[in-house]
């Protein structure tokens, strides 16, 4: 049987599209002959990620990325969506694991996965969708480093233009002509200085002089004072046993004639309240009250009696004839002689 050049030319032709197919999956990130487990990933960004850049599992590609694109989310964390591929098919994600998209090296960026070592938490089904965070990239962390340390080089640089220029403006010609003018005033001072120095120097002699008249003085009043010690000790021991004397006799003395007339006191009081003597029957005794007490009844009762029955006790008479009262019984002239008596003579 004759093959025909068309067949194998249509052979060739399709073989040739399949190869090309296939070559272009495989630099999408798909495995040659297909069959790659794909998960997506939720991303804030892309974190410079692009299409057929790799996936890491401790430093070893398993996948490729296949897509990146926009969401649409509102939330931040889920802006954008990454699709990858898992090359081997017996590999497994656990969950809780961790997707890391950003630089792997210096040069190239990819997505990395932090797996979770609990397998007890299970694994992600195919096609399941996986939370992921951006890293930062080396350059990133040294902007980040430096951007302080620049600010601060710039603000000190700004400090030392400033110096500089304090400086230059101090060192022109009107600063150097004030610092001459300074130094001459330096030299003056000193100057005065030195007079001044050498008038405290006579001064000091001078009193030197008085300062050794004062010490013979204090020194011949010191002498005086030592001579006159023993007349000081008669003076002090006198003074001391006139206070002695004082303290032991006349002190003494008084406080215990005090001591016995609040004694006699005492007693004359405790006497009187168990109604001892005379002041006592007068305290504890209720008959000179009681007598003191009928005598001003019956004083009362004459004087009322002397103001209704005025004629018991004066005699007057009208137009010449007399009139008597009326006769007082033994025991009324009694009573009035006993009033009579207390009033006061005149």
């Amino acid at each position: 049987m004759k093959i025909s050049k068309e067949i194998i030319t249509g052979v060739i032709t399709i073989a040739a599209i399949g190869l090309l197919v296939a070559g272009v999956n495989f630099l999408k990130g798909n495995s040659f002959f297909g069959g790659d487990q794909v998960y997506y990933a939720y991303l804030p960004n892309s974190g410079g990620v692009t299409p057929a850049t790799s996936v890491m599992v401790n430093g070893v590609v398993i996948g490729k990325v296949l897509e990146v694109e926009l969401t649409g989310e509102t939330d931040s964390l889920k802006k954008v969506l990454v699709k990858f591929n898992i090359q081997d098919e017996n590999f497994k994600i656990t969950k809780g694991s961790r997707v890391e998209a950003g630089a792997i090296d210096m040069f190239t960026k990819g997505l990395t996965l932090t797996l979770n070592p609990d397998i007890s938490a299970g694994y992600y089904a195919v096609n399941s969708k996986i939370s992921g965070i951006v890293t930062v990239d080396l350059t990133s962390q040294v902007k980040e480093y430096a951007d302080p340390i620049s600010q601060k080089v710039q603000a000190m640089m700004s400090s030392i233009d400033k110096m500089v220029n304090g400086l230059s403006s101090f060192w022109d010609t009107t600063a150097s002509s004030e610092m001459e003018q300074s130094m001459k005033e330096v030299k003056i001072a000193i100057k005065k200085f030195g007079n001044a120095a050498n008038e405290i120097e006579g001064l000091v002699v001078d009193e030197r002089i008085k300062l050794s008249r004062i010490m013979t003085n204090v020194e011949a009043i010191t002498l005086n004072l030592k001579k006159s010690n023993d007349t000081v000790k008669a003076i002090i021991g006198n003074v001391k046993t006139v206070t002695d004397q004082l303290v032991t006799a006349d002190f003494v003395s008084v406080i215990e004639n005090a001591k016995n007339t609040l004694k006699s006191v005492n007693a004359a009081l405790e006497s009187a309240n168990k109604g001892e003597g005379t002041l006592g029957k007068l305290l504890s005794d209720e008959t000179l009250y009681n007598g003191l007490v009928a005598t001003n009844k019956q004083l009362e009762n004459l004087v009322n009696d002397i103001q209704v029955h005025p004629e018991r006790y004066i005699h007057f008479s009208v137009l010449g004839a007399k009139t008597k009262g009326a006769p007082l019984t033994n025991k009324e002239e009694v009573k009035l002689k006993e009033f009579l008596n207390t009033l006061p003579d005149k």
